[in-house]
């Protein structure tokens, strides 16, 4: 699947089981957990989203 990576905003594959987030433009590779974390501090307006994901 698809979805923006945080650092290039390009186009990000995720992994069918949902473990991994990896862009090929950039390098970004991150276990989803820390894609989410990662997104929520670098954007503030999904700063809400910490709270609702626990790791």
């Amino acid at each position: 699947m698809k979805i923006r990576c945080p650092d290039c905003k390009s186009a990000a594959e995720l992994s069918d089981d949902f473990s991994t987030v990896k862009c090929e433009k950039c390098g970004f590779d991150k276990t989803y957990g820390d894609y989410v974390k990662y997104v929520a501090y670098k954007d503030a307006r999904y700063s809400d989203i910490l709270s609702d994901y626990k790791l």
